[in-house]
């Protein structure tokens, strides 16, 4: 039996980092030791960390070892598992105190979650069954399929307060319950892993590193609503994902866990796997079924409502990634459980990608209710390089940014959506004084335009007129009534938008107009971008008490626009200045500065 087990990450970040390469170093040194015996080298999914990967954890001692390189891996094994003498310069700095291993649970970043989605991903070996198996995988399912109807099961869910993760947050037990009523002999259960939001990777993270998990939520709901055949509709360009549930899905057929007779239950449930182009539109779920079906990817009207009729007419579930991987552990240990995590209408857990200007990017999962300040300052770390906070941005390009006043308010769906942002799929972007808020609200409008699919005039033409406003102002040529043209063709786009792209696409103009509407004045009157973004109206100078005649600015300029001698100050000319920004980066004196 193995003394020690050596987790390295293998999540699309660190494996864009070599970890992939340092699994195959830990399998290479370990047996030149000959003591293959008694280590276990296990490629796992995503630990959260990602800002410190490639990250690799050794148990029973749980030493976190962070940004290793394949040349630390001899070292590790030569001090560490065979010396027995843990590296020091590798350790995540938080992981130690005074001297010694902090338990993981009692590290900042680790300590204030709970791990329900992700309890997997870290783990397990995602590409070995036995693995899943192993922690108490599909005991939920056989515990409903030889125990519980399928309206207990669907009572189980609804009890339990499970809502949608994708971005709405409708009750699933109520959307399992619609589409059980419904009198068919053909329904369908589908997995939306369609994950398009900007930043956003928490479906993708569970797909890699706890594929099962999800295999069986669905099969689950399959036995709820009478479905015996269910699709994972899945972006091609997530490969380690696409990798991962093609193998899940051969391992759980060959196990008899998919397929005919599960369980010898007589009940039926297979799984197919649609790979997706990368349209972001095809995360509604009725542009979602199109795109299944071999169509455009395009919305329809509503009602008829999936559930009643979806894909290929027949009644149609359709839960994200994240919704289908609480599933299993809510049936095995029980509605009242989960319902006792979170808030009175947001039970549970909820995943978010943290990222932006935040020391601790990663992805977190922590109970409804928490706060944004606990979040961003406790379990991210704060806001880097002294900075002060500005904003942050909830719910990816439907949502809304909230300021520093709202950084004790919990973070539920109720809340979030009364401060005029939402939950999404949970990406939570930090942003620092050297923001500007309005190219925030250019750059998610940019991306909500070249993403709407073009079906209804609201959102083709609309979003469209929003972003033209957006960069007039962010070029200096905006004006007043610019700004009550922005607010008065929002609401016209979110009141008449065919699908949820649309009606909230000028979520990120409204609230940065609400909270940020100083900004937008001074782009409009002063001609002034206070954060020092807006190229159009940013000018460099060279402070002449500063600078030291290095010539390093005049070097790396690309245009000839700074003159000087050696030891002598330069100056900047703003007629040929291109701004962009070479010289204020290089400057070793801080003596460029913009205004």
């Amino acid at each position: 039996m193995a003394q020690r087990a050596v987790m390295i990450c293998g999540g699309t970040g660190c494996t864009s980092s070599d970890s992939m390469q340092i699994v195959e170093a830990f399998r290479k040194e370990v047996f030149s030791q000959g003591i293959e015996d008694k280590i276990d080298i296990v490629r796992t999914g995503c630990f959260g960390l990602c800002e410190l990967g490639p990250v690799v954890i050794i148990y029973p001692e749980e030493v976190f070892y962070s940004r290793v390189s394949v040349k630390d891996v001899a070292e590790i094994v030569e001090q560490h598992l065979l010396g027995g003498k843990i590296v020091d310069r590798l350790v995540y700095r938080q992981a130690m105190e005074d001297g010694r291993i902090k338990p993981l649970h009692n590290v900042d970043f680790f300590r204030k979650q709970r791990r329900i989605a992700l309890r997997n991903c870290g783990t397990i070996d995602p590409e070995e069954i036995d693995e899943y198996i192993g922690m108490d995988g599909y005991r939920a399912l056989h515990k409903v399929l030889t125990t519980m109807e399928p309206l207990d099961v669907i009572s189980q869910v609804k009890e339990a307060g499970l809502r949608g993760r994708g971005g709405g947050g409708f009750p699933t037990g109520i959307k399992w319950e619609t589409a059980a009523k419904q009198h068919n002999p053909h329904k369908y259960m589908i997995c939306n892993a369609d994950e398009g939001d900007p930043g956003a990777f928490m479906d993708r993270s569970i797909l890699e590193g706890d594929p099962h998990s999800v295999l069986e939520g669905m099969a689950i709901a399959g036995y709820a609503i009478g479905a015996n055949h269910g699709f994972i509709y899945l972006r091609a360009e997530y490969p380690i994902a696409v990798k991962r549930v093609q193998a899940a899905i051969k391992q759980a057929r060959e196990y008899g866990l998919l397929g005919e007779d599960i369980f010898g239950s007589g009940f039926s449930f297979d799984i197919s796997v649609r790979l997706g182009a990368g349209a972001f539109v095809c995360g509604e779920e009725t542009a979602l079924m199109n795109s299944v079906e071999g169509k455009r990817g395009m919305p329809n009207p509503k009602p008829p409502f999936p559930a009643v009729s979806g894909l290929w007419g027949k009644p149609t579930v359709i839960n994200n990634v994240e919704t289908l991987a609480n599933v299993p552990i809510i049936l095995l240990q029980g509605a009242r459980w989960y319902a006792g995590i979170g808030t009175e209408r947001s039970k549970g857990t909820k995943v978010f990608a943290l990222g932006g200007k935040v020391v601790n990017t990663g992805l977190v999962e922590v109970p409804m209710g928490i706060t944004l300040r606990e979040v961003i300052y406790e379990i991210g770390g704060g806001i880097p390089n002294g900075k002060a906070f500005k904003a942050v941005q909830t719910g990816g390009p439907s949502g809304g940014c909230l300021t520093s006043e709202h950084l004790d308010r919990p973070i539920d769906y109720d809340t979030l959506l009364s401060l005029g942002s939402m939950m999404g799929s949970g990406g939570m972007l930090v942003m620092d004084e050297g923001t500007c808020m309005v190219d925030v609200a250019r750059y998610y409008l940019d991306f909500t335009r070249d993403e709407s699919c073009g079906k209804c005039a609201p959102c083709r033409i609309g979003t469209k007129r929003l972003l033209e406003i957006l960069e007039r102002i962010t070029e200096g040529k905006g004006t007043m009534e610019d700004l009550d043209t922005l607010e008065e063709l929002s609401e016209q786009i979110k009141a008449a938008s065919l699908c949820g792209l649309g009606q909230t696409a000028p979520n990120p103009v409204l609230s940065t107009l609400k909270y940020f509407r100083d900004e937008y004045i001074a782009h409009v009157i002063d001609k002034k971008c206070p954060a020092g973004v807006c190229r159009s109206l940013i000018t460099y100078a060279i402070d002449p008490e500063k600078c030291r005649g290095c010539t390093l600015c005049a070097r790396k300029c690309p245009a000839g626009a700074i003159t000087g001698t050696v030891k002598e100050p330069h100056a900047i000319d703003p007629l040929v200045c291109i701004k962009c920004g070479l010289c204020f980066d290089s400057c070793k004196f801080a003596a460029i500065y913009k205004s």
